[in-house]
């Protein structure tokens, strides 16, 4: 807000304007850093990851979250886990984001159709979950 009261040009709106980039390369690095750190502890604990490809841009307009989707990284962190498990010659899976596993049982794969209110899966081999 100080520097948009500031004239463009002068000598107080560049020095303004050096602190707010200041301010936003540190927003930025410390964003980059909590996901690196995520990333890796995911990439040490398991052998395959897997993450629903979600289209960012769809759910900021759809859902009305504007900015706050795009403020959380989803695509640099995908990118950091992808290069990270490559590394320890581990797998990063990209599911559908249509892709039915809440519907689908893990032991035998059958699919079954679930109300949202519905809590508990159970299916016809005995499974419970």
């Amino acid at each position: 807000r100080i520097l948009s009261r500031r004239k463009k040009g002068s000598a107080r709106w560049e020095k303004q304007r050096l602190k707010v980039a200041a301010l936003q390369e540190k927003t930025a690095n410390q964003r980059k850093n909590f996901l690196h750190h995520q990333s890796k502890e995911l990439a040490s604990t398991y052998d395959a990851v897997i993450i629903e490809d979600l289209d960012m841009k769809g759910m900021s307009q759809a859902l009305h979250f504007g900015k706050s989707v795009h403020d959380n990284g989803w695509g640099m962190f995908t990118t950091f886990l992808s290069y990270k498990l490559k590394e320890q010659g581990k797998q990063l899976v990209k599911i559908d984001k249509w892709f039915p596993s809440t519907k689908k049982c893990s032991c035998c794969g059958a699919e079954k159709p679930m109300k949202l209110s519905e809590r508990t899966y159970r299916c016809s081999c005995g499974y419970v979950a």
